[in-house]
């Protein structure tokens, strides 16, 4: 590709996106064009154009619509060990009975306090994690402070 095409190329997708910038601005900004089921909506087209090119040829995929093997794969199930979840369940008990509870719970009260203000949540994450804190009991914290977000359905 010449320079010239180069250059006029990088031209018009720089104004492609202050376009697209300019959209989101009308909408309200960011926040609003969320409420809107403006991006959701951007991110389907997408992904409908971009099946369209593959199935009509336009856009090759190795190995889907490209220089496939036309053999069936045998693709062997991942086998669970029963005992899986027992074993899971026993070392999680035993990490909650031998950590400082106490001292947890203090942790998980200052990442609450952070979460309620404008602290960076990470060091008091940190902190909690090294203290033996589940994910789970971490994310319980944030969801009572913070609530659990429902993306709005769009069609």
């Amino acid at each position: 590709m010449g320079l010239f095409l180069w250059k006029h190329k990088r031209i018009e997708l720089k104004k492609r996106a202050y376009d697209y910038f300019r959209q989101i601005d009308e909408l309200g900004g960011v926040l609003p064009a969320i409420d809107k089921g403006f991006f959701q909506s951007e991110i389907a087209d997408a992904a409908y154009q971009y099946q369209r090119e593959i199935d009509e040829g336009r856009r090759k995929i190795v190995g889907v619509n490209a220089y496939s093997d036309q053999k069936r794969l045998k693709i062997p199930l991942l086998d669970m060990n029963p005992e899986g979840y027992l074993m899971q369940k026993s070392r999680l008990d035993e990490v909650r009975r031998i950590r400082d509870n106490g001292r947890l719970g203090q942790l998980l009260d200052r990442l609450r306090i952070a979460c309620e203000g404008t602290e960076n949540t990470m060091p008091f994450i940190i902190d909690a994690v090294r203290a033996d804190a589940t994910l789970g009991e971490i994310m319980q914290v944030m969801k009572e402070v913070f609530g659990v977000y429902e993306e709005p359905i769009w069609v």
